[in-house]
């Protein structure tokens, strides 16, 4: 009985720190409608600052507490929502849940380079793990009491909050209505404000709580995702409901120590399966909880994509294979087997391309497909051992086989999810994935054989040899990889131009329009699942072929917001939007903090700026992410943009053509080095649209611009230009006046006196 009691409060203190985390997540959603994936990375950033003032520099725990619960919690909600999600209305749910997983990757880079992850950080127990009482003979630590009372306080004053006060009224119809709110005198933004930084708060307190319970060093990744872990307690109340929400808080801590407490120890999985159960529960809840009606297209979203016909598909992707055999001529060894493994990431992106750009469904966890490829070409697809050892073509294809079945069989459940559910469920299955196979290093006995998933935490893929094409080759391997991504670029672009891509387009448009017409959601659904874990599921063996072994952290969740983010970045519904987003998940974050390590390796003098510049690089690429609600189609959709208004301006675009080549035989030649080739490249392809515009303005700019251009600037009207007609209009168009509006009657300007005019004397 006492073990009993002892978890069971074990369970309560848990079960109420996860509540205090969902709170916020309940707060920020009711009020802003955007699911916030950063709550955890914000319970982390503040328990850091609060060990560096209570640890770091000597501080009262009490004015730390104040400093940071009080002050800091707060400012980081109110800010971010000033700064990014007021912006994020009239957007796609993926654009809003991507600027939400920028922020979380933003502040996990942050952390790492203030705190670096090396140094242990031990957080104690408020008043010290001596300061305890007994009851009913189980021990009860003060730490713990007061985890019990601030959740039951917040349970309390929250739901008071949205029953009993205006306030709470005007919180909960900023996301139901904001025009009409702001019709009876109240600011939604101003709400929505408020409501961010009490959820912010909320998400510090929770980190400062459940730190010193769970001991160990402080570290990034675990307390984000331990924070992440109350998603299924915010889930269990559906995001609306505060005593639900703390009811499935209290039964997922409850649940979690009962297994620690009573799973027998020779269970080698029972310590994996305690971690994962967080994410098996919100799997389990988002299934069985009722979903939400399908709705129609009420308001149109902002993002906007070209697809292109097959003929152009099939030219540009023999442009690229071309682009990249020239550049093998300059790169070293080294350098073609970092490029190949990015263009392995860029094939994974293209799985998000068909299933999210094209179907408007949600994956948040394409690396954890690649790694069911990968560990089935393991243990089935190589020949030979040792440095004769190969991976087999057959055994790619039952990898991607299998795989596809896998997404069917984690898109059987999750049919009935859209958007952030969905999201969420994907989510669910890529941290399981992580904490519960991907771990599984022990040896397992099943109908008389032995086996390990992930014999000593790592594994080995050799390269693929078929005949005399040898992928050991980095030059081969990555011209094949680049094959593979055109041949694949151009099968989805002829899908998404078939019948079977405009029903696709239909449902992620309408879902309901696509069913009154007749179409099967479900089948839809299933079939986009597949097709895309196949294509991760080639992209993820491939990979674990060009990086020679991985390890379970290669096929990390984050490593999976990250490559999702970047290629929403890119554009989400653009082939090149998926290189984009696969070069730089797979190439630039290496090629980027590398060149720094080396800049500092190089000059002792200045390693702590070098360091400091490459740790500011990783950043600037979250915030990148953070911008998507400015742009939603992405930076490919600009870019293509600005050419496309190039169109008639040849000569522009041959005098680009002939300066990239100029640069490409300089660089050949050894008169100038690969950077260098690299940084003039990328300026000239960002400035050619702008040298456009200033040497051939009558190709590139729209009759409307040119008109303004050759105009008189508005602040010079009436000065430099008389009051004409047509200049009223163009000031009510820049003022946003409507036309024709009535005005006073003009009095005309007098003239000069003429021969012949009669002038009366008085």
């Amino acid at each position: 009985m006492t073990t009993f009691l002892t978890f069971t409060i074990l369970g309560l203190v848990l079960g109420s720190v996860y509540a205090i985390a969902a709170s916020g997540l309940v707060l920020t959603y009711n009020t802003s409608g955007i699911f916030n994936f950063a709550h955890g990375a914000q319970a982390m950033l503040g328990t850091f600052l609060y060990w560096q003032l209570t640890y770091g520099w000597g501080w009262p725990m009490w004015l730390s507490l104040v400093v940071v619960v009080g002050v800091v919690g707060p400012a980081m909600g109110a800010i971010l929502h000033a700064l990014i999600m007021k912006g994020l209305r009239d957007t796609a749910d993926v654009t809003k849940i991507v600027v939400t997983v920028a922020i979380l990757l933003g502040m996990l880079y942050l952390s790492q380079w203030i705190w670096h992850p090396e140094e242990a950080r031990i957080m104690e127990m408020f008043f010290g793990s001596g300061a305890k009482i007994e009851f009913a003979g189980v021990v009860i630590r003060v730490h713990e009491i007061i985890c019990l009372v601030v959740a039951a306080a917040i349970a309390v004053g929250l739901r008071l909050l949205f029953t009993r006060s205006r306030v709470g009224v005007v919180m909960r119809g900023a996301v139901d209505d904001p025009d009409l709110l702001r019709r009876c005198g109240h600011n939604p933004d101003r709400v929505a404000a408020l409501s961010w930084a009490m959820g912010s708060t909320l998400a510090v307190l929770a980190g400062v709580l459940i730190t010193p319970i769970g001991g160990g060093a402080l570290e990034a990744n675990a307390l984000t995702l331990l924070v992440i872990d109350a998603f299924a307690a915010a889930m269990f109340g559906r995001l609306r409901s505060i005593p639900r929400t703390f009811v499935g808080a209290m039964v997922l801590g409850m649940t979690a120590t009962y297994v620690m407490a009573y799973f027998p120890t020779d269970w080698t999985w029972s310590g994996n399966f305690r971690v994962s159960l967080p994410m098996i529960i919100l799997f389990v809840v988002l299934i069985v909880l009722p979903q939400d009606r399908l709705r129609g297209a009420a308001i149109r979203t902002r993002e906007r994509y070209r697809v292109p016909t097959v003929r152009k598909a099939a030219v540009w992707g023999a442009v690229l294979v071309a682009v990249v055999f020239l550049l093998t001529l300059l790169m070293e060894e080294t350098s073609v087997t970092t490029f190949a493994l990015g263009m392995t990431f860029a094939i994974i992106a293209l799985s998000l391309t068909v299933l999210t750009g094209y179907a408007g469904e949600l994956n948040l966890a394409p690396l954890s497909f690649g790694a069911v490829a990968t560990i089935v070409a393991f243990h089935f697809g190589v020949s030979g051992t040792g440095l004769a050892a190969r991976l087999t073509l057959w055994g790619i294809l039952l990898a991607v086989l299998v795989t596809a079945v896998v997404g069917g069989l984690v898109a059987l459940p999750a049919l009935r999810l859209r958007g952030l559910y969905l999201a969420l469920a994907t989510m669910a299955f890529g941290v399981f994935l992580s904490t519960m196979v991907l771990r599984d290093t022990v040896e397992h006995t099943l109908f008389g054989r032995t086996f390990s998933i992930f014999p000593n935490g790592t594994l080995i893929v050799p390269p693929l040899k078929i005949g005399p094409l040898d992928l050991r080759d980095p030059e081969t391997f990555l011209l094949t990889a680049t094959a593979l991504f055109s041949l694949i670029a151009v099968g989805l672009v002829a899908l998404r131009g078939s019948g079977y891509g405009r029903r696709l387009a239909a449902m992620k448009d309408s879902p309901a329009a696509a069913a009154m017409l007749g179409q099967n959601l479900v089948k839809l659904k299933f079939g986009v699942f597949m097709i895309s874990a196949a294509i991760a599921g080639l992209g993820g063996v491939l990979m674990a072929s060009a990086s020679g072994s991985v390890a379970g952290e290669n096929f990390a969740v984050m490593a999976s917001l990250g490559l999702v983010m970047l290629t929403v970045v890119g554009g989400i519904g653009y082939i090149s939007g998926a290189l984009f987003g696969g070069l730089m998940s797979g190439v630039g974050f290496t090629i980027m903090v590398g060149t720094f390590n080396d800049l500092a390796a190089a000059t002792p003098a200045m390693e702590t700026i070098y360091k400091s510049l490459g740790q500011l690089a990783m950043v600037a690429t979250a915030l990148i992410g953070m911008g998507v609600g400015k742009n939603p189609s992405g930076t490919v959709h600009d870019i293509i943009e600005g050419y496309r208004s190039l169109r008639k301006a040849r000569p522009v675009l041959i005098g680009g053509a002939v300066a990239e080549a100029v640069l490409y035989v300089l660089t050949l030649t050894g008169v100038i080095g690969n950077w260098w080739f690299a940084i003039l490249s990328a300026c000239l392809g960002m400035m050619l649209p702008v040298f456009g515009k200033m040497i051939m303005p009558e190709a590139v700019l729209s009759e409307e611009e040119l008109a303004r251009r050759r105009s008189t600037p508005l602040e010079l009207a009436g000065i430099d230009e008389p009051y004409t007609e047509e200049l009223r209009r163009r000031l009510d168009r820049e003022l946003g006046l409507p036309s024709g509006v009535d005005r006073a009657p003009r009095v005309p300007a007098p003239r000069a006196a003429e021969e012949g005019d009669v002038h009366v004397v008085a």
